[in-house]
């Protein structure tokens, strides 16, 4: 078969063939050159992602600026923009696919098609033996237009990888120079001179019509069998966008869409129509024009931003705004009313007018402000006694619990505390078995900082008591309380990770910019975690170092949050909890001979649209779930 393959493809123009050769002997390109020439013209958008695993995975958390610098570790560029759009259509040849014989026919094919479309290109090699092959543009393609053309090609070749394309969040892939999971570089198979020039004189758009004319039946037939796939008889029943987004927030389904541009092609026959979709929805959740327009430039909806490459930048917010008109029509017509912001949440940082009996409420719970004065102090003990469980996983989750409670306090105004162990779940982005472990690990101690008043009943979590240990009070009533609020696990750190929130709360806390070592020292964290928490958030504009580290007071905490995909987890979690709640309530009603008053199943403490709770919300407000 391989032969027969083989024999069809044509011959490799000479002015493309592999510069490896000088004399007679091997000459590598120099990776550092290499990544430094191509990288950045390669990729989407100026970023990067490390592998830290030795090549395993590409995680989004260890995402930085690209640089010139040749990274140390295995690094991939991301291939789209923030605007959902692409400048080259990276063609990722895969030997654990088809083999390597399968590999060299396939890019030989590819390339000699290439070659009757008018392309130019680059191309490199993996010590593994896989290929990749680039293929510059000088106008940049959506991502359905990038990833029906790559799908179309994968249908003619079996060693092809796909994947890259079909993700717009996390399409990544290793140019030329950087380092390899097996050792070694990604090398070029041609001169590094004439890879330049390919890079910096792209593929014009004649081109790029030239190549989806040639794949324009299989490109129809990747389509169709998306629909076949995708449809399905009940989205025919799918809720109106405005109905999804009538509980005050946009539906989880639009904001996927807003995000990954993927749509069912069941329900909306183009990117037109999906795009229509999407806006209806954030109107009628209440967000404004200019919201929308802000998470599409700053890359929070790159899916959304995607669908409107199609026009030229001077007219996408002429674009925008018309589709807007007709979102706020169809609002009208349907429900008789301007979409607005009256009753609704203000994403991502506010609550519903309801909350204003809440507020008076935890204003008379504590009208002396004894009971702030003792959390404040609890808190000195926590800091003093905290370095008891160390640097380790279970340590630092125990931290991030007490942390919970502590929060839970203040906005209740008393020392007393009811949660469950689900309500606390969501609110350290641990699963409710773990919080529920660390629990009994925490008020077993000889010197607790809570202890147990009352297990928990019925819908009724179990009742806590923060407590200031007798050998730490005398230090904790002299010390002076620490500025700032005390935070549970803020979404954003559910994908930087808990040291990265520790280092935050003392960077956050401190009135002036801190020294690494100052941060091992105040967090009680090692030195090699403290950096790379460091450097980690300073990847995303989090912090930032001048002779010491500092907060980037302007960088969103729910922006970055939301633009790393953690508000999907989160609701992910609260929906499980939910299902989980109303089980319980129903077993209760049928079985408890005097049934108490039943929250409402949907009665959250909504972690998951807050930076960090309101301090006005009560006790009420947050206590629900299972008993813990």
């Amino acid at each position: 078969m391989f032969l027969e393959r083989n024999a069809l493809i044509v011959q490799q123009p000479a002015h493309l063939q592999p510069d490896t050769q000088v004399n007679g002997e091997s000459n590598p390109e120099n990776p550092a050159a290499m990544w430094a020439a191509l990288a950045p013209l390669l990729a989407g958008q100026p970023r990067v992602r490390l592998s830290r695993d030795g090549g395993r995975s590409y995680p989004q958390k260890h995402e930085r600026d690209l640089t010139a610098a040749l990274p140390s570790v295995p690094a991939a560029v991301r291939i789209f923009g923030k605007d959902g759009t692409c400048a080259t259509i990276c063609l990722d040849f895969d030997s654990s696919l088809a083999g390597h014989d399968w590999v060299e026919a396939d890019v030989r094919a590819v390339q000699s098609w290439l070659h009757r479309c008018g392309a130019r290109w680059i191309e490199d090699q993996s010590p593994s033996g896989g290929r990749h092959v680039y293929v510059p543009l000088e106008r940049r393609v959506t991502f359905t237009e990038a990833r029906d053309l790559v799908e179309a090609l994968g249908n003619r070749h079996r060693s092809l990888d796909k994947t890259p394309h079909q993700n717009l969040l996390h399409g990544c892939i290793r140019t030329p120079g950087s380092p390899h999971k097996r050792g070694g570089h990604q090398q070029l198979a041609m001169s590094l001179s004439l890879a330049y020039d390919v890079a910096r004189r792209p593929n014009s758009h004649t081109v790029w019509t030239a190549m989806t004319a040639d794949l324009a039946d299989e490109i129809a037939a990747v389509r169709a069998f998306r629909l076949e796939q995708e449809y399905r008889p009940e989205l025919l029943a799918t809720p109106d966008p405005a109905e999804a987004g009538s509980n005050g927030r946009m539906s989880r389904a639009m904001q996927r869409l807003a995000v990954s541009g993927m749509y069912e092609a069941g329900r909306y026959a183009s990117d037109s129509e999906a795009r229509q979709g999407v806006i209806t929805g954030a109107a009628a959740a209440g967000l404004s024009l200019l919201e929308v327009d802000r998470r599409m430039k700053q890359g929070l909806w790159p899916g959304l931003a995607s669908f409107y490459a199609r026009y030229p930048a001077r007219h996408r917010m002429a674009a925008l705004r018309r589709d807007w008109n007709k979102a706020v029509l169809h609002l009208r017509q349907h429900a008789g009313k301007t979409p607005g912001k009256e009753a609704v949440n203000k994403y991502p940082t506010s609550q519903p007018p309801s909350q204003a009996r809440g507020r008076q409420a935890s204003q008379n719970c504590d009208p002396d402000g004894n009971e702030h004065r003792f959390i404040r102090t609890w808190r000195n003990a926590l800091n003093l006694a905290e370095r008891r469980y160390g640097d380790t996983r279970a340590g630092l989750a125990r931290k991030m619990v007490l942390r919970s409670l502590g929060e839970a306090a203040h906005k209740s105004s008393s020392r007393f505390v009811e949660f469950g162990v689900r309500s606390l779940a969501v609110a350290t982005g641990l699963d409710h078995t773990t919080v529920s472990s660390h629990l009994r690990a925490l008020r077993a101690e000889v010197d607790p900082l809570l202890v147990l008043v009352e297990a928990g009943r019925g819908t009724r979590g179990d009742l806590y008591q923060l407590q200031i240990p007798e050998q730490l009070r005398e230090q904790s009533e002299a010390a002076a309380w620490r500025r700032g609020k005390l935070h549970a696990m803020r979404p954003v750190f559910r994908e930087l990770g808990l040291p990265a929130a520790f280092v935050y709360e003392a960077l956050e806390h401190s009135p002036a910019p801190l020294s690494a070592s100052e941060l091992v020292r105040i967090t009680g964290l090692s030195r090699p975690a403290v950096t790379q928490a460091l450097e980690t958030m300073a990847a995303w504009n989090l912090v930032e170092r001048d002779d010491n580290w500092s907060v980037v007071a302007t960088t969103s905490l729910p922006a970055v949050a939301e633009l790393l995909g953690v508000l999907e987890a989160v609701a992910d979690q609260l929906a499980r909890y939910r299902a989980e709640r109303a089980a319980w309530h129903e077993w209760l009603a049928r079985h408890v001979v005097v049934s108490p008053i039943l929250p409402s199943p949907d009665d959250d403490y909504p972690w998951e649209v807050f930076e960090g709770p309101p301090d006005e919300w009560t006790l009420s407000d947050m206590s629900f779930g299972l008993a813990g």
